[in-house]
C-alpha cells in the first residue's frame, strides 16, 4: 500500500445541473442516435451484470457493470460514437436529407465513388476509436486513414489494419497523433476528421460522438429500471473526456442526479490535474495498459462540463487495473484494462474513504460501473505501490534492463524500467521528467521541490545492467535467500545497482513527509555500464544540485574519490604480402610486440596519487590480420589507462608519441599512426571535509553502529561527471557481491540501513 498517492479530487461545491448543452447525452440527438444504432447491422444491447460480492464488500445495495466487450463485433463502446458521428458527417457532406436511412446512405456512397473523389475518414487513436472508425468506413465503403502513437502495441495496430485502414505510426504520443491527423484531414480534398476530442474550430463531430455514446447509458437505465433500480453513482473512465462528458451530462440531467466519479490512469491524469488547478492542464503521459485512456489533454468541449458536473476524480495504477481485469474474468466478465479501471477506482475510493465520500457507500447505494472495452493482450505490469527498499529492489530486478550496446548479447535496454519509474513517480504525483536524446535509451529525473532557501541534493543510480548471458540461472527472479549467513536479494543488477536506486527512491519519500527548504532529486540514468549517456543527458538538460550521492555499491563506505579512465587506440602498420614472400611483407602484429614490451616498461613510470594510489594501464583489445596465409598490414591495440588527477589526455598522447617515435628510430620498418583517444572520463575527488561526506559519516555511525570509512574506490562511476559539472558527489551504497559475475546479490540489511541514512541525510542537508 502506498504511503503517498496522487490525491483524490472531490468537487468542493458541485453546481446545480445546467440545461442540457447542444453536445449533451440528454438531447433529442442522443435519442436519434439510439434509433440509428438499432438499425445498424448486429445491434443488441450490451449486458448489465451484477457483482453481489463487490456490493457486499463495499457495504452497498448493489453494484452492476455495463459490459461493453461486444458492440457490432468490436470489443469496445467506441463504435457507438464513431458510427453516429460518421453517419451525420457523411450525409451532411453529400447533401442528403436529414434522417436518410443508413442503407440508403451506404448505397449513395457506393454509387458516388465511381464518379467522384472518394471521402476519406481520418482519425487518431490509442486503439479502439481508430478501429471503430475503420470498421464503419469499411461498412460504408469509405477510405480510412488512422494515426497512432509509436507506443501502441503491435497487436492493436494490426487489428486496426485488419479493418481496412491505412495506419501511420507517429513518433510521439496520442496528442501528437491527433495533431497529425487533423493536418492530414485538412490537406485532403474530401477528408473528414473523426475525433472525440474537440479542437479550436472543430466541435461538431465531437458533439455527435458524445451523442452516440449515450446509447449505452440509455440501455443501462432501461436495464436497471427493469430491476426496479436506479443507480446513485456511476464511474466513467476518462481519456480525452468525451465519454465522461456523455456520462456526466446524462446522469446530472435526471430528476434524481447520480454522483459522477471519473477515473484516469496515474500516468495520464489530465482531468484530475485540471480539476485540481481549476483550469485546463495538459500533462505528459507515460505508456499504460489503459491505452484508450492514455491522453494528455482534455477535450475543450468536455472541460467546462466536467469541471462543473464531476463529483470525484480518481487515478489508478496499471497494476490496480490489471488486478480488476483478473477479478472480473474470474466472474466471467470480459473486460480490458480500461473497462476494469472503474472497479479499481471504486476500490480505491472505498479504501481511502473520508467524510467527503462516506455517503457514496450507504446501504441504499446502487453503483454502476462502465466497462468500456473487452479483453486484449497486454504486458502484465509491475506494482508501483511498492515503497520498502527490499521489495522495490525485487520489483526492479525483475525488469530486464540489460545494456544493449555493452556486449555481443543484445540487451533489452532501459525503456521498460524507465516506464516503470515514470509510473512510480506518477502514482505519487511526484514531478518527473523523461529524457531521451538517443531513441530507446531513456532516463528519468524525479524531483520533490522544496519551499526555497535550502540546499538541494541529487541521488543518482543507473538502471542498466550488464548482460544476463553470464548469469548462472534465472537472472530476473529477484528472489530472497541466504548467502554467507545473511539474507540477500539475488539477481542481475541487485547490487549493481538497482538495490541502491531502490533505497534512494524510498528515501525520496522523506521529502514528501516533511516540507523541506531544498529540492530533492532522484536521477535514474541509462547506459552507465557503457558510455554514461544517461548522466550526460541529465546534465545537458540542465539538472543541478548542491551535492550528489551516487548509490553504487560501496559496502556502506563513503567513497569520496575514484580514478578516471582513458581509452587509447594505437595502430601499427605493416605491409600485406603472401605468406611465402617474406621479403615483400611487413608483419604488423609482430611489430606490435615491440609496443607491448615498451608498454610493460613504461607503466612503471606512471604517477602515484596520495589518495587514489598509482595510475595503471592495461591492454584491453588487440586486433590484426585478415587470414593466416598473409602478412598483416595493420594491428590495432586499445589501451585503457586508469588515471589520477596528475594525468591529462594531452600528456598521455605525448607519452605514447615519444614511445612510438623511439621504436621507429630503433627498428627500421616500424611504422604507426598517431595514437588517438576513443573515450575518456575524468577522475573524481571530493574533499574529506565536504559537508555531504561529514553528514554521511555522522548519520551512518548512528544507523550502522560504526563510522562508515571514507575511502577511494577502484571503479569508475558517474560521480566524476556530476562533480565535473559542479555537483560535488560521493559514492555511498549497499553491501553484497557478484558484480558482473555468474551470481549477484545485495544484502537486505544494508538496503534498509542505506535507506535510513539517506532518509536522514535528506532531512538534514535540505532543511
Amino acid at each position: 500500500m502506498s504511503t503517498f498517492r496522487r490525491p483524490i479530487y472531490v468537487n468542493p461545491a458541485p453546481a446545480p445541473p445546467p440545461p442540457p448543452p447542444a453536445s449533451s447525452a440528454a438531447t433529442p440527438g442522443a435519442a436519434a442516435a439510439l434509433a440509428f444504432h438499432r438499425q445498424f447491422p448486429g445491434y443488441t444491447a450490451s449486458p448489465l451484470v451484477a457483482l453481489p460480492a463487490v456490493a457486499a464488500e463495499l457495504g452497498v445495495r448493489a453494484v452492476y457493470v455495463k459490459q461493453e466487450s461486444d458492440r457490432f463485433g468490436l470489443p469496445s463502446f467506441k463504435v457507438l460514437g464513431a458510427s453516429w458521428a460518421i453517419y451525420q458527417a457523411v450525409w451532411s457532406a453529400l447533401g442528403l436529407p436529414d434522417g436518410t436511412p443508413l442503407d440508403a446512405l451506404v448505397e449513395h456512397v457506393r454509387v458516388e465513388a465511381e464518379s467522384a473523389t472518394p471521402i476519406t475518414l481520418v482519425a487518431a487513436t490509442e486503439g479502439n476509436h481508430g478501429r471503430a472508425v475503420a470498421r464503419v468506413a469499411q461498412h460504408m465503403s469509405l477510405r480510412c486513414r488512422v494515426y497512432v502513437p509509436c507506443t501502441m502495441h503491435a497487436y492493436t495496430r494490426e487489428r486496426i489494419r485488419s479493418e481496412g485502414a491505412d495506419v501511420t505510426v507517429v513518433n510521439g504520443d496520442y496528442d501528437q497523433a491527433v495533431q497529425m491527423a487533423a493536418t492530414a484531414a485538412a490537406g485532403l480534398p474530401r477528408g473528414i476528421l473523426v475525433q472525440d476530442t474537440a479542437l479550436e474550430g472543430y466541435e461538431e463531430i465531437p458533439a455527435w460522438v458524445v451523442e452516440g455514446y449515450a446509447t449505452l447509458l440509455r440501455e443501462a437505465d432501461a436495464q436497471l429500471h427493469a430491476l426496479g433500480l436506479q443507480n446513485s453513482l456511476v464511474v466513467a473512465p476518462v481519456g480525452v473526456g468525451s465519454f465522461a462528458q456523455a456520462v456526466a451530462t446524462h446522469y446530472k440531467s435526471r430528476e434524481t442526479p447520480a454522483t459522477v466519479v471519473a477515473v484516469e490512469p496515474d500516468t495520464a491524469p489530465s482531468l484530475t490535474c485540471s480539476l485540481q488547478r481549476g483550469q485546463p492542464a495538459s500533462v505528459v503521459t507515460s505508456p499504460s495498459i489503459m491505452a484508450g485512456m492514455n491522453c494528455g489533454t482534455v477535450s475543450s468541449a468536455a472541460w467546462p462540463l466536467l469541471q462543473q458536473l464531476v463529483d470525484v476524480s480518481v487515478t489508478v495504477s496499471d497494476w490496480e487495473s490489471h488486478c480488476a481485469v483478473q477479478e472480473l474474468a474470474a466472474q466471467s466478465i470480459d473486460a480490458g484494462p480500461c473497462g476494469a479501471a472503474s472497479l479499481a477506482a471504486i476500490r480505491r475510493l472505498k479504501a481511502e474513504e473520508g467524510p467527503a465520500v462516506s455517503t457514496l457507500f450507504s446501504p441504499e447505494s446502487v453503483i454502476l460501473l462502465l466497462s468500456t472495452e473487452g479483453s486484449r493482450p497486454y504486458e502484465v505490469p509491475a506494482d508501483v505501490s511498492v515503497e520498502e527498499p527490499v521489495a522495490l529492489t525485487q520489483v526492479l530486478t525483475r525488469i530486464n534492463s540489460s545494456n544493449p550496446t555493452l556486449s555481443r548479447t543484445q540487451g533489452a535496454g532501459e525503456v521498460s524500467i524507465t516506464n516503470y519509474l515514470c509510473a512510480w513517480f506518477a502514482h505519487r504525483a511526484i514531478e518527473h521528467h523523461r529524457i531521451e536524446t538517443v531513441p530507446g535509451r531513456p532516463s528519468v529525473v524525479g524531483i520533490v521541490r522544496g519551499s526555497g532557501g535550502g540546499a538541494s541534493l541529487m541521488l543518482t543510480g543507473h538502471v542498466d545492467t550488464v548482460s544476463l548471458a553470464t548469469y548462472e540461472g534465472d537472472a530476473l527472479t529477484g528472489h530472497l535467500g541466504m548467502k554467507e549467513g545473511k539474507e540477500v536479494v539475488f539477481g542481475r543488477g541487485t547490487l549493481d545497482m538497482k538495490g541502491g536506486l531502490a533505497a534512494g527512491l524510498s528515501a525520496l519519500l522523506a521529502a514528501r513527509a516533511r516540507r523541506l527548504a531544498g529540492d530533492v532529486l532522484v536521477a535514474a540514468v541509462a547506459d552507465e555500464e557503457d558510455a554514461s549517456q544517461g548522466t550526460k543527458d541529465v546534465l545537458a538538460a540542465g539538472w543541478r544540485a548542491d551535492a550528489g550521492v551516487v548509490l553504487e555499491p560501496t559496502n556502506l563506505a563513503v567513497a569520496h574519490a575514484h580514478k578516471g579512465f582513458v581509452w587509447v587506440e594505437v595502430e601499427v602498420l605493416g605491409r600485406a604480402a603472401h605468406g611465402s614472400q617474406p621479403d615483400e611483407g611487413v608483419d604488423a602484429i609482430l611489430n606490435m610486440g615491440l609496443v607491448l614490451q615498451a608498454l610493460r616498461e613504461y607503466q612503471a613510470q606512471l604517477p602515484v596519487d596520495p589518495v587514489l594510489g598509482p595510475a595503471s594501464l592495461h591492454c584491453g583489445v588487440i586486433r590484426g590480420g585478415e587470414e593466416v596465409s598473409s602478412y598483416p598490414a595493420s594491428c590495432t591495440l586499445t589501451l585503457e589507462y586508469r588515471t589520477v588527477p596528475a594525468q591529462t589526455n594531452e600528456g598521455i598522447l605525448a607519452d605514447l608519441g615519444v614511445l612510438l617515435g623511439r621504436l621507429g628510430q630503433e627498428h627500421p620498418g616500424f611504422q604507426y599512426r598517431a595514437p588517438r583517444i576513443t573515450l575518456w572520463r575524468p577522475s573524481q575527488h571530493v574533499p574529506h571535509d565536504h559537508a555531504v561526506v561529514q553528514h554521511l559519516v555522522e548519520l551512518g555511525t548512528g544507523v550502522i553502529g560504526r563510522p562508515p570509512p571514507v575511502q577511494s574506490v577502484p571503479f569508475w562511476c558517474d560521480a566524476a561527471l556530476l562533480t565535473e559539472a559542479g555537483i560535488p558527489s560521493v559514492v555511498f551504497g549497499p553491501s553484497g557481491a557478484g558484480l558482473h559475475s555468474r551470481e549477484e546479490w545485495v544484502e537486505v540489511d544494508s538496503l534498509r540501513q542505506l535507506r535510513e541514512v539517506l532518509w536522514q541525510l535528506i532531512q538534514q542537508f535540505c532543511q
